[in-house]
């Protein structure tokens, strides 16, 4: 009966970490779609010109606001790559918790700035794309680890956990379309900001303080047991 529960507990971790990066890991890949929402709101609209052409025909040129946008999500993924190995010397010596918990800090203040950045405040996207581009890579890394749980099906787990890295950028498409269908772009980043909840109770209920080995010894418990008698806290 224990083997069972421990059985079902794996599979709940793993469906709920899939949720998770598909949710929030690489949502900074689907920037076009936020992009019109913010060209829209009218983000660093300040830099379009009037300009003279051909003809004698004026029209607004706006290459320099595109090139403000372009250089924010240019910027997100260079500190992705910079500070994924600090992130990784975290993880490795600090363990799950430690860093998943600032991993969620920071997404949870990228969500924010979002939120509360606007026409008049536009540079606050800056440090927001940056924290959901790190965090994410954080959240994925995280969550990989419970390829170990399920032996010679590893292989197969972390391909499905890159695969569903790249298919979250279609929750800035989702964003776009509640933003055409009249829910504002404060009040998406808002909610994702308060799923940092959800975040924390994976953390602390179907995680382990520090890693999940390979290979797996045999009777390895972690996380919380919920209802099992004779297990608390074990990792």
């Amino acid at each position: 009966m224990l083997g069972y529960r421990m059985s079902l507990f794996r599979w709940v971790t793993l469906v709920s970490g899939l949720m998770e990066c598909l949710c929030y890991s690489g949502i900074y890949l689907g920037w076009t779609s936020l992009v019109f929402i913010l060209k829209t709101e009218g983000y660093f609209s300040d830099l379009c010109l009037n300009t003279t052409g051909a003809n004698s025909t004026v029209f607004t040129d706006c290459s320099a606001q595109d090139s403000q946008l372009s250089l924010v999500i240019t910027i997100g993924m260079w500190m992705s790559a910079v500070l994924s190995f600090p992130m990784g010397f975290i993880f490795d010596n600090l363990g799950t918790m430690v860093t998943r918990i600032l991993s969620i800090s920071i997404h949870t203040t990228g969500s924010l700035l979002l939120a509360f950045s606007s026409r008049e405040l536009p540079l606050l996207i800056f440090p927001a794309v940056s924290c959901h581009a790190v965090a994410g890579l954080v959240l994925l890394t995280t969550n990989m680890q419970t390829s170990n749980l399920f032996g010679s099906h590893r292989s197969i787990i972390i391909t499905l956990y890159s695969g569903i890295f790249d298919s979250s950028q279609v929750i800035f498409l989702i964003i776009k379309v509640l933003y055409e269908n009249g829910i504002s772009l404060r009040s998406s980043f808002l909610f994702m900001a308060a799923c940092s909840v959800i975040h924390l109770l994976q953390t602390f209920l179907l995680l382990p303080k520090t890693h999940i080995p390979y290979p797996l010894p045999e009777d390895y418990t972690y996380g919380y047991k919920l209802q099992l008698p004779h297990c608390t806290y074990i990792h």
